[in-house]
């Protein structure tokens, strides 16, 4: 049973994010036990009053619940491969990267050892740790995720359990996690635009900000349309993203910016002119990424 009473926690994986999840339990009064491969990086948080275990099957040993920041599914069941029976009887909570399969594996492998298991993820920055409305989702089973809450709320106000299938979290993560690299090269793609001109990417921050909340109020909109099938009312179609290709390709020459990139979107938003889509909402390409 996770409760108030300060259960005992042994977070397992000192970056950042492990960092600073360690720096709150201690801040709200948790016995807390660290461990990280490279043992110098848990000084600081000795120096706070964490305990350090430099073998992980005292760590593991040291607290009912083990919190897992380790990078991926595989590295986290690497590091635990020597913890012999250690596991039986605790509660595992994973907060690392990964996809649904590992998830599910790593499910079974953490059952077979006596562990009950959740998976986790934090939708935010490390800095943000601890904040009201820091994001946190799981899947595992429902009653560990309610015994968890009082200490998962320590890491985040906005708790979510996405189900009782262990690769929620994951799947979840997957999905959202599409948007972040296309987004971060139109950035850094319009920043070297303006660069291409003698001007800052500080610049253009403010109308960036303003197209992204722009975008996101158009989310639900989006998502309607895909679940109903119906590629009517966004307004923004196929044919208008197509005929803005030679615009692209233009801007790009002119700028001396390589585009590249944009040649697989091209070659979708070509696909479902073909295919006599232009004139339906640019939603309408997800039939063609396989949706359906």
């Amino acid at each position: 049973m996770i409760d108030e009473e300060r259960t005992p926690v042994t977070v397992l994986g000192l970056g950042s994010m492990g960092r600073a999840l360690a720096e709150a339990l201690l801040a709200a009064g948790y016995p807390t036990t660290v461990w990280n491969r490279s043992a110098e990086r848990a000084a600081p948080l000795v120096a706070a009053g964490a305990a350090q275990q430099l073998a992980i099957a005292d760590a593991v040993a040291a607290s009912p619940v083990i919190i897992s920041v380790l990078t991926t599914f595989e590295a986290t069941r690497t590091a635990l491969a020597d913890t012999g029976t250690a596991l039986r009887g605790r509660t595992l909570i994973t907060l690392n990267s990964g996809n649904p399969t590992d998830a599910r594996e790593f499910a079974d492998w953490a059952a077979a050892r006596g562990a009950r298991f959740l998976a986790g993820a934090i939708k935010n920055v490390p800095a943000a740790v601890g904040d009201p409305g820091t994001l946190l989702y799981f899947g595992g089973e429902r009653a560990l995720f309610e015994e968890s809450t009082p200490l998962l709320r320590v890491f985040g106000g906005d708790l979510v359990h996405l189900g009782p299938e262990p690769d929620l979290a994951a799947l979840y993560e997957s999905a959202v996690g599409t948007t972040l690299l296309p987004t971060l090269l139109g950035f850094l793609e319009g920043a070297a635009v303006l660069a291409a001109r003698g001007l800052p990417a500080s610049s253009m921050v403010p109308y960036s900000a303003k197209w992204l909340e722009m975008i996101a109020s158009l989310l639900p909109v989006l998502a309607e349309e895909i679940d109903n099938r119906d590629y009517t009312r966004l307004g923004s179609s196929v044919a208008l993203f197509h005929g803005a290709i030679d615009d692209d390709r233009r801007l790009g020459a002119e700028a001396g910016v390589d585009m590249s990139w944009h040649e697989p979107m091209h070659d979708l938003l070509e696909r479902a002119v073909a295919e006599g889509r232009g004139g339906q909402s640019i939603t309408a390409l997800v039939e063609l990424l396989g949706q359906r």
